[in-house]
């Protein structure tokens, strides 16, 4: 009976979050994502999240570590791994003496990991690139034409279907490779509507139908020292990739109110050549401090050449970025019978320069993290229920600019089950 209840946890978890990606990829309002590709996810998943997404050196045979995919190496070889994570955010935009209050949530990922061979392991899952979701207007007041309102919106964003593998090279030594399909529609529209009736008025949508092939290589290297200390090293490569790219282009002209429209005209244009979206490289590399498998240390550094990017119109001002992160995790005593002391407590701190410059201003970010690890024993040992807190601010109010304040609650659900261990009978 118990096993019965796992499996209809697992799948009310999964399909929850499925339906969140479907519901609320477009929730957002985050003008930022009007840019490039959208707001770029630059999460880990839920259990790392906690320790401010430090993540290139990290490994367990628990967790489903997709930011470097040598981390698979460390699956337990008789065990299962499913993880479902969910983001719900509080944000605040600012501009001059403006603030707009937003809540809207996000699903963060979905994915399994399981043994192969004794030196394969494998993970599969979706993943978010990008999203992007904005509603902002605007009006002004031009000489010999009256007053003029301008509204522009977007939504939809990039996913990233992975399969990854990873193989155990030599004692601490592993490798690995996710090999990503991206898909997804990059959605904008734009209206101008003049208060004069001699004037036509426009609404533009122009969407982005975006598929094809990412790959992000990764390594990691572990060292005992003594008895309880264990360093780590972990590097991740992900390459150029040259996404293919449709666009529609419709154009309506009218008169009066667009809802009520008197007179109309349409213009479309289907652009049936497939271009290329060039998504950038990025380096990094991150460092581990493990003793007695209950105090971890690490840090992260991932340099990003997202001045390479590059695709018509969508190529905006953007740089090369360097995004870094600290995180540390506590837990009493992993091997422990008592609940409060096999509990995970997790805290970090991550800073971007940020891929976006506007007006001479880097739109940076920030956040602070902590979170819980709860275990799960009506399940198994290393099931758990992960809480994160994080609180963050991204851009600046130089310039007439916007700075976004947020308060996010990540929640992941861990479930391991173990798949390949035979009964025996007495």
């Amino acid at each position: 009976m118990r096993q019965i209840v796992r499996y209809i946890l697992l799948f009310v978890m999964f399909s929850g979050v499925g339906s969140l990606c479907v519901q609320a990829q477009n929730a957002i309002n985050q003008p930022y994502s009007e840019l490039g590709v959208g707001l770029l996810n630059k999460n880990a998943n839920g259990i790392l999240d906690a320790m401010g997404g430090t993540a290139l050196a990290m490994q367990d045979p628990y967790t489903i570590n997709f930011r470097n995919p040598a981390s698979y190496a460390a699956f337990d070889s008789l065990s299962f791994v499913g993880d479902v994570g969910a983001s719900i955010f509080f944000s605040t935009l600012k501009q001059n003496n403006l603030a707009q209050k937003n809540t809207y949530a996000r699903p963060s990922y979905i994915a399994i990991g399981l043994p192969v061979t004794r030196h394969w392991r494998t993970s599969v899952g979706v993943v978010p690139f990008s999203t992007v979701g904005y509603d902002v207007t605007d009006s002004r007041t031009i000489d010999n034409i009256g007053d003029v309102s301008y509204s522009y919106s977007g939504n939809g964003g990039l996913n990233q279907l992975y399969w990854g593998n990873a193989f155990r090279i030599c004692k601490g030594l592993s490798i690995g490779l996710n090999t990503s399909y991206m898909f997804g529609t990059l959605s904008h529209s734009s209206n101008t509507a003049f208060s004069e009736s001699n004037f036509y008025n426009s609404v533009v949508h122009d969407n982005f139908h975006v598929n094809g092939i990412y790959l992000s290589a990764g390594a990691q290297y572990f060292v005992d020292i003594k008895e309880k200390h264990r360093l780590g090293l972990g590097v991740t490569y992900s390459n150029t990739a040259y996404i293919w790219v449709k666009e529609d282009l419709l154009v309506n002209y009218y008169t009066g109110i667009y809802s009520s429209v008197t007179t109309y005209d349409t213009i479309v244009h289907t652009n049936n050549k497939t271009e290329n979206l060039r998504i950038p490289q990025s380096v990094g590399g991150g460092l581990s401090y493990t003793y007695n498998n209950r105090l971890t240390i690490a840090a992260d550094v991932t340099w990003h050449n997202w001045a390479k990017f590059k695709y018509n119109s969508l190529a905006d001002t953007m740089t090369n970025s360097i995004s870094s992160s600290l995180g540390i995790q506590y837990i009493p005593d992993p091997l422990s019978n008592k609940f409060f002391r096999k509990m995970a407590f997790r805290a970090g701190a991550k800073f971007s320069t940020g891929e976006l410059v506007l007006q001479n201003h880097a739109i940076n970010e920030f956040g602070v993290t902590v979170g819980v690890g709860i275990p799960l024993t009506t399940f198994n040992t290393h099931s758990s229920l992960n809480v994160m807190f994080e609180y963050g601010k991204m851009g600046t109010l130089a310039d007439n600019l916007i700075r976004q304040n947020y308060f996010r609650i990540g929640l992941c659900f861990t479930l391991q089950e173990r798949w390949y261990q035979r009964k025996k009978l007495d």
